[in-house]
């Protein structure tokens, strides 16, 4: 029997949002994806091209010209600036590149599991620094293991809630290790959120972005990661050789072309928040101050549990997300879909009361 390597053996690997069967009349609101389409320039694109060109060769490795318009776009050099198979990617190339076996990495609870999924999986310690009662970050708690690396989501998922940029400047100001900051949800926040502009001042810095929410680009499978050009480029040999496919490449050139698009569809999403949590508190719910398309809230004390809400929006196609989770089992995490579908999820929880 070929032995499997003990800490996959032992691993428990990260769940993602269950998805729909084939053909079902659902509403989807599980994963944070977008509830509109990409920029109609992203069609435009793809109407234009040839399959047999698009599919017959490699792509470009390098993504030059998607990095030349984040360059553009973000006053960043190209040299500063890799692209990856999502941030998915990226998050392990960071382990990858960066730490060594038994060293220790600091996230806050609750965040983002695949960080801790893919630690386990290279080898690296995992300090889990709970978040405030109020589910707010504390930079400086999460120094208090000495990692030799510190992840934070800016806005966090699953809790909506973000810091200022210079609350994780005051960090980077006195911490000299791996600072890694991804903002996957930062187009949807307020300005002065993002640490994207302090990449050329901290060589400890590493931002990494994502075409999947804002972009409408989840199926793509593309992100990027900012930082020196040191750790770009070691990043880099890391990587997967063409780990971004030909069509990931256009589709997020496109999407990048069409900035008034983008910030459209994130205001429309803004907006059906605010109304959808408004109507949530109005019948009892707590729901914390989302700056995502994604709200967290708990039901109404004394009412039925939010695993019971979960399965009942279930059984009527209806797909959000549950955590069983000791902070979370209380809780449910609610992607923003269109106001059409944020009402039906709305008359499907008044007639569980």
């Amino acid at each position: 029997m070929i032995p499997i390597h003990p800490r996959i053996d032992r691993l428990q690997p990260y769940v993602a949002g269950i998805r729909p069967e084939e053909g079902t009349a659902a509403i989807k609101l599980n994963q944070n994806e977008s509830p509109y389409p990409a920029s109609p320039k992203v069609a435009e694109t793809f109407g234009r091209l040839r399959p047999e060109l698009l599919l017959r060769e490699y792509p470009d490795s390098g993504c030059l010209r998607i990095r030349e318009a984040l360059s553009a776009l973000h006053g960043i050099p190209v040299s500063m600036l890799l692209c990856g198979n999502g941030s998915s990617e990226l998050i392990t190339l960071l382990y990858k590149s960066f730490l060594c076996d038994g060293d220790t990495v600091a996230i806050p609870d609750p965040t983002f599991g695949l960080y801790a999924t893919v630690a386990e999986m290279a080898g690296i310690r995992v300090d889990i620094v709970p978040t405030g009662e109020d589910f707010r970050i504390d930079t400086m708690k999460l120094l208090e293991s000495d990692p030799q690396a510190v992840i934070i989501a800016n806005p966090n998922a699953p809790t909506g809630l973000c810091l200022q940029a210079a609350q994780i400047e005051r960090l980077l100001q006195s911490y000299r290790g791996l600072v890694v900051v991804d903002e996957a949800y930062v187009d949807f926040a307020p300005e002065g959120t993002s640490v994207l502009g302090l990449v050329d001042r901290y060589d400890n810095l590493l931002v990494l972005r994502t075409f999947s929410k804002a972009y409408a680009l989840s199926g793509s499978r593309i992100g990027f990661a900012a930082g020196n050009e040191r750790l770009i480029q070691a990043m880099g040999k890391g990587r997967e050789t063409f780990s971004v496919n030909a069509v990931a490449q256009l589709a997020a050139e496109a999407a990048l072309s069409d900035q008034d698009y983008m910030r459209t569809t994130v205001e429309r999403i803004a907006m059906t928040r605010q109304q959808f949590c408004e109507s949530l508190e109005r019948t009892g719910w707590n729901v914390l101050p989302s700056v995502t398309n994604f709200v967290l809230a708990s039901p109404p004390v004394g009412g039925r549990t939010a695993k019971e809400l979960y399965e009942r929006l279930l059984s009527e196609h209806i797909y959000v997300r549950y955590f069983d989770t000791p902070r979370l089992a209380d809780k449910l995490r609610i992607s923003i879909g269109t106001d059409v579908e944020m009402q039906v999820v709305l008359d499907s929880l008044a007639r569980a009361d």
